[in-house]
């Protein structure tokens, strides 16, 4: 099982990017799948899930600016961010989820998104 978290980069403050999670070697549509974020210096939170009947699940501190979605025919879940703040500076990365947005079994390798003027 590979999940390969793709599209960070550098954004201003109040700017907008969009990750992709892509996955393979599992039946994409029977897993729900989030995405969770680590800073230097804390601890990963999980911040968006979204389940095989996409519902969605989001945490506080994006609810709002960050949307979730999914495409079964391409394997990939993707992560609109939008309003984007400093504080939204971390590596992200995808995993399968719950709808309490713990992560578990299967993780991919992150990518770097920072949020700078």
């Amino acid at each position: 099982v590979q999940l390969q978290a793709s599209g960070g980069g550098l954004v201003q403050p109040g700017g907008s990017l969009t990750l992709s999670c892509a996955a393979s070697g599992l039946t994409f549509e029977y897993f729900a799948i989030g995405w969770f974020r680590q800073a230097p210096g804390k601890e990963r939170e999980g911040i968006s899930c979204i389940t095989q009947d996409e519902g969605t699940y989001y945490a506080d501190s994006v609810k709002g600016r960050f949307t979730i979605s999914r495409d079964n025919a391409k394997n990939t879940v993707y992560l609109r961010m939008n309003s984007v703040k400093p504080e939204d500076t971390a590596l992200y990365s995808c995993a399968t989820c719950d709808t309490f947005l713990r992560g578990y079994s299967y993780w991919g390798q992150g990518t770097q998104v920072t949020v700078s003027s």
